[in-house]
């Protein structure tokens, strides 16, 4: 299966750069490039996609928005999105996970490892580290609201699920998960999915923020 990406980025540099790496991948194809967000909700509303490598700071709309929006889309019609930043900007970064993105890269790291973001994102699971999610969320947990907000939808959680939910929010791996709990690791993949379908999340990062926003769990707990 080709993966179809669209970039968007203000700088027409780094979208060439960005095209050429993922042009030289048979399983990858640029079906679309954007300046800016709104730019991008143009392009995508004509051009069927299935991730967006989306800068943050632009003009018009930024990134951020974009995603938003993007995540307001039917199931059907909303492609994942892999937001790029640069070392002083995990406050947005941070943004754009609670907007829906599915992860986050540096904009400096190796061809490489954005090749793998995109083929991760593509497959329906989150590219942010754990311990990484963990590290920003305990340093943007101001961003999160006034305070932590009760969620009914953890009621429908069973105390397993619960107890791995907790797990996940500490920034454990599924393999770290199951060897606290002394359990096969394709177990603790198969309780994790339980329990995005469940919240009706999309991958890890929106549980761990959840955990954050409904007080599951606290900054630096």
């Amino acid at each position: 299966m080709t993966i179809r990406v669209v970039i968007v980025d203000d700088q027409a540099l780094v979208r060439a750069g960005f095209r050429m790496v993922l042009g030289s991948q048979p399983d990858m194809a640029v079906v679309g490039e954007a300046i800016d967000g709104a730019d991008a909700l143009r392009v995508l509303a004509r051009t069927p996609t299935d991730v967006v490598v989306m800068d943050i700071r632009m003009p018009t709309m930024d990134g951020v928005e974009a995603t938003r929006r993007l995540a307001d889309l039917p199931a059907a019609q909303r492609p994942r999105v892999l937001v790029l930043t640069t070392f002083d900007t995990e406050a947005d970064a941070f943004a754009a996970l609670q907007a829906g993105a599915s992860g986050f890269l540096l904009k400096n790291v190796p061809p490489e490892e954005l090749l793998a973001a995109i083929r991760v994102v593509a497959s329906g699971d989150s590219v942010v580290a754990p311990f990484i999610t963990r590290r920003l969320l305990d340093r943007f947990a101001g961003q999160l609201g006034p305070g932590p907000v009760a969620d009914p939808r953890l009621d429908q959680l069973t105390d397993r699920e619960r107890e791995i939910l907790l797990l996940v929010a500490e920034g454990l791996s599924n393999a770290e998960i199951a060897g606290r709990l002394f359990v096969a690791e394709a177990t603790v993949k198969t309780h994790v999915g339980k329990i995005l379908a469940k919240l009706q999340l999309r991958d890890r990062v929106q549980a761990v923020v959840l955990a954050y926003e409904s007080g599951l769990v606290t900054p630096g707990g």
